[in-house]
Formats: C-alpha cells, sequence, structure tokens
C-alpha cells in the first residue's frame, strides 16, 4: 500500500502522492533527477528528515499552504488541519506533485488513467501552488 499512486485533493491543488517518487516520475513522464516536495502530517514527523533552524520554527509551525526548502536541500510543507490529513495520517509523510503531465496543464482523465488509487472528497478543484520559501541559517528567501 505504501508504493501505490494516489490521486487526492491535497492541501494545494489535485495531486498524485506517493511514497514511492518513481511513480510520479513515471506518471508526470518526468526525468528522475527532480526532487518532490515531501508533505508531512507534523512537526514530529519532519523532524525524522531534517533540522529545521531555530530562528524559522514557529514560522513552519503556523505556515499553511507554504513549501519550504530546508538547509539540506529537501522540500517539505506540513500539513495540518484538512481533508487531506484523512490519506496523510496513515502514511505520516508522501511525495506530492500536481497531477498533471509535466509542464502541462491538469486533464482529468489522464490522471485517473495513471493512478493506481482514486481518493475522493467532496470538493475536487485545482488550487493555487504553495508559496516555496529557501530557508537558511538565519535567513528565508522567497523562491515562488
Amino acid at each position: 500500500m505504501n508504493n501505490m499512486l494516489f490521486l487526492t485533493q491535497t492541501d494545494t491543488t489535485i495531486g498524485f502522492v506517493s511514497q514511492d517518487s518513481s511513480k510520479i516520475d513515471r506518471a508526470k513522464k518526468r526525468l528522475p533527477d527532480k526532487h518532490y516536495i515531501r508533505v508531512v502530517n507534523s512537526l514530529e514527523t519532519l523532524k525524522m528528515f531534517t533540522r529545521v533552524p531555530n530562528v524559522h520554527k514557529n514560522r513552519l509551525r503556523r505556515a499553511k499552504q507554504t513549501t519550504f526548502i530546508m538547509p539540506n536541500g529537501l522540500s517539505f510543507r506540513v500539513v495540518k488541519d484538512t481533508e487531506h490529513n484523512i490519506l496523510l495520517d496513515r502514511f505520516k509523510w508522501l511525495y506530492s506533485s500536481s497531477a498533471n503531465l509535466s509542464g502541462a496543464v491538469y486533464d482529468e482523465v489522464y490522471a485517473k488513467d495513471k493512478a493506481e488509487v482514486l481518493v475522493s472528497f467532496p470538493r475536487v478543484e485545482e488550487g493555487m501552488a504553495s508559496k516555496i520559501y529557501r530557508l537558511g541559517q538565519k535567513r528565508m528567501i522567497g523562491v515562488r
């Protein structure tokens, strides 16, 4: 079950999620050299992967729909209090990406065809992409 490719409404958009990034690569027809955002269900789970610089801890705790690139180069978004947590709490963390071909717009038929599991929520919509910030030991730089 951990290696399945899910199509679901995430906290920001309709997306592919999996603990196996190669499944997302194949669905998006994307080269495997790019990193995916890992969505985590809590700050405790985040601590398994990286250390958050002290100066940014409160910012990370309060952020919604915001992705942070940590000093180690990995990207994370902490998701809490959303319908997406129903799935996320079961896995603790998942790689996440929009459900479209790399560089293309969302196509519902294509996305449903590529997914192994469809997770249905009452609202299914393409929302705004998350804000992205690169965290340094002392500073934060906006990326998107």
